[in-house]
């Protein structure tokens, strides 16, 4: 018998942060939706993946939750994935970039290019091909997000990791409430947590999932969009620089965490990237210079 295709949600947001459902209820959703694996990834907050991580333990879900966070760096937002401590804000990308990877984490760029949110550009994805530093090299890049946010630049983020990035493609349901968990995801063989961060890294992971309707867009959006924009950003600064920020929980495990996909190829530069073709832009698609 072959190996079987998994599915993962790799972009999920509960009500610790800007969401609107807790993080037991994404979980109960991502169960419904037959999915192998999901990450909670707040902003700037890793609590919502630890407590989805502990009801799954508690239920005995054949969910496999990975523990994430969503970090906004200079650049804009970044996933961190299979870490276990929260990420410093506020950075240079490159340098949040490694200190993923220091943590034994993932890198991954969640609607990338988009002008519609807070997101990393071209030119900064560019300039971290150019340094030639598999430490400081994304992991991923999200070419499957349902929202409008997510898909205005989908094409051309997609032409550019063809080109010049050449890292694994994701798709992730950027779900901030219950009932959009597994509207996207990402196929990759086999059905475990590790199984993932081995496709992530052989990149053998494909982005799949549909596009959310109108409808689908304004269900809560007044509510989400005031965690997102004014109450999310002031409790983060306050946990961060007032209140403090909570360490890796007791008992947390994070043995076999292994080099990072970009670490593992070093010695021949990450990816062996090729330069972009002359004047680095298809015909049909507009350059996106952030």
């Amino acid at each position: 018998m072959g190996i079987g295709v998994g599915r993962a949600d790799l972009q999920l947001h509960s009500d610790l942060g800007d969401g609107l459902s807790p993080p037991e209820a994404m979980l109960d959703a991502a169960e419904r939706a037959g999915l192998d694996v999901m990450a909670i990834t707040d902003h700037d907050d890793i609590r919502g993946s630890f407590q989805a991580r502990d009801a799954a333990a508690r239920r005995g879900s054949p969910i496999a939750v990975i523990t994430g966070i969503e970090v906004t760096t200079r650049s804009g937002h970044l996933i961190a994935l299979y870490v276990e401590d929260e990420v410093p804000m506020l950075r240079p990308l490159a340098e949040t970039v490694a200190a993923i990877h220091e943590r034994g984490g993932l890198a991954l760029v969640p609607h990338p290019l988009s002008y519609l949110t807070f997101s990393v550009g071209e030119r900064a994805l560019r300039d971290l091909a150019e340094r030639g530093d598999a430490a400081a090299f994304v992991d991923g890049i999200e070419v499957r997000n349902p929202s409008y946010a997510g898909r205005v630049r989908a094409a051309r983020a997609a032409w550019l990791n063809a080109h010049v990035l050449r890292v694994a493609e994701t798709g992730s349901s950027d779900a901030h409430h219950a009932s959009l968990v597994a509207t996207a995801w990402t196929e990759f063989p086999g059905a475990t947590a590790e199984d993932l961060r081995t496709a992530i890294g052989a990149r053998a992971t494909v982005a799949a999932g549909r596009m959310w309707t109108l409808h689908e867009h304004l269900a809560g959006s007044v509510r989400q969009q005031w965690r997102s924009m004014l109450r999310d950003p002031a409790k983060r600064v306050w946990r961060r620089y007032v209140g403090g920020t909570p360490l890796r929980p007791a008992g947390a495990q994070t043995e076999g965490r292994g080099p990072s996909p970009s670490e593992a190829r070093h010695g021949s530069g990450p990816r062996g990237r090729a330069p972009a073709p002359e004047g680095g832009v298809p015909p049909t698609e507009g350059r996106n210079r952030d």
